[in-house]
């Protein structure tokens, strides 16, 4: 399934500005609850048909992209009428925490979720993840390397291939910055861009580019890997995926989550934080694990068949709500010649 691109840095200005051309779903009837979602609506709708139901009200939902979103927020400021955040990435909800536009949740909600997948302020949560992970080509890379760094030795010159406008890349570039500091994170990106790394519009391409030989490797996230093995079956798929270990931060475990605009009046935020809630069920939980192959984050659901348990992996240990630095992260990719 494909997810939204990030934009570049005018777009995100002028989303500030203008109010975006976003789809609605809902009848004509006042909105119960108003949602802003960078989920991609062939995603999320029928989860959102379901939470409809389960809330018993009238739910209007505007798509758009995660950080455009959360810039048209920071600008509706009270004014919004949304009462609910769904994010793409921890990234565009960071930023509304840093500016004090979400409402604490409460204790209960919060302890759902463990504290690594969880806003530290208390004012968002997680309600599914996702992990970096090398996509690569067994027939051209009989063992892949166990660290991005490794990519800019020279035996990777044009094998490698990336989405580089696509959200979950920047975040990992800002994970990285937060990780490693923006010198050693320009430095890698120059030696990347030296290593004529081939560009492709989305993730899916990425995996589709990688099963067919084109590139040897790709980075992408582990869900793509699981999606095309559901859609063609395992003996159709020549690709492996590499996930990485000892915290490096090609391996970034990062999240989807939601959080209750501050602003939104009392019957709003009341449906807003049941929408919360709901979200961290057990049937919501599971239709993030069997339909999008992503990690359920809540009520001791198990990743679907063939995902390896969280647990086991070793990503890098990161605030995710310093992933916000999104604009500063563009201006670097733009700055090195990568976007």
């Amino acid at each position: 399934m494909r997810r939204p691109l990030a934009r570049s840095l005018t777009a995100i200005a002028a989303a500030a500005l203008l109010a975006p051309a976003l789809a609605a779903c809902g009848s004509d009837e006042p909105a119960d609850l108003v949602i802003y979602s960078g989920r991609n609506e062939n995603l999320v709708k029928p989860l959102i048909e379901k939470l409809e139901k389960h809330l018993d009200a009238n739910v209007e939902v505007r798509y758009g992209d995660s950080a455009e979103l959360s810039a048209q927020l920071l600008e509706e400021g009270d004014r919004t009428e949304a009462g609910l955040f769904l994010s793409q990435d921890a990234g565009a909800l960071g930023a509304l925490s840093t500016e004090q536009r979400l409402a604490p949740l409460p204790k209960a909600t919060l302890d759902k979720v463990g504290p690594a997948h969880r806003g530290s302020a208390g004012d968002w949560t997680g309600v599914s993840g996702r992990v970096r992970v090398l996509a690569y080509n067994p027939e051209q890379v009989p063992t892949p390397p166990n660290s991005v760094h490794d990519l800019v030795k020279p035996e990777w010159k044009g094998k490698i291939g990336f989405a580089p406008t696509n959200a979950s890349f920047q975040a990992f570039v800002t994970g990285m910055r937060v990780l490693e500091g923006d010198e050693a994170t320009r430095t890698w990106l120059e030696n990347l861009k030296a290593k004529q790394p081939k560009a492709y519009e989305n993730n899916n391409n990425v995996m589709e580019a990688v099963d067919k030989g084109e590139v040897a490797i790709g980075l992408l996230n582990h869900y793509y890997w699981y999606e095309q093995v559901a859609e063609k079956g395992a003996d159709k798929v020549k690709a492996k995926i590499h996930y990485l270990p000892k915290g490096d931060p090609g391996g970034l475990v990062n999240v989807a989550g939601v959080g209750i605009l501050k602003g939104a009046d009392k019957k709003q935020a009341g449906y807003a934080q049941k929408a919360v809630d709901f979200l961290l069920s057990a049937e919501s939980q599971s239709y993030f694990a069997e339909e999008t192959h992503e990690y359920p984050l809540a009520a001791g659901v198990k990743p679907a068949q063939g995902v390896p348990a969280l647990e086991t992996l070793q990503p890098p240990k990161i605030d995710l709500g310093k992933l916000a630095s999104l604009k500063e992260t563009l201006a670097m990719l733009q700055d090195v010649g990568l976007v």
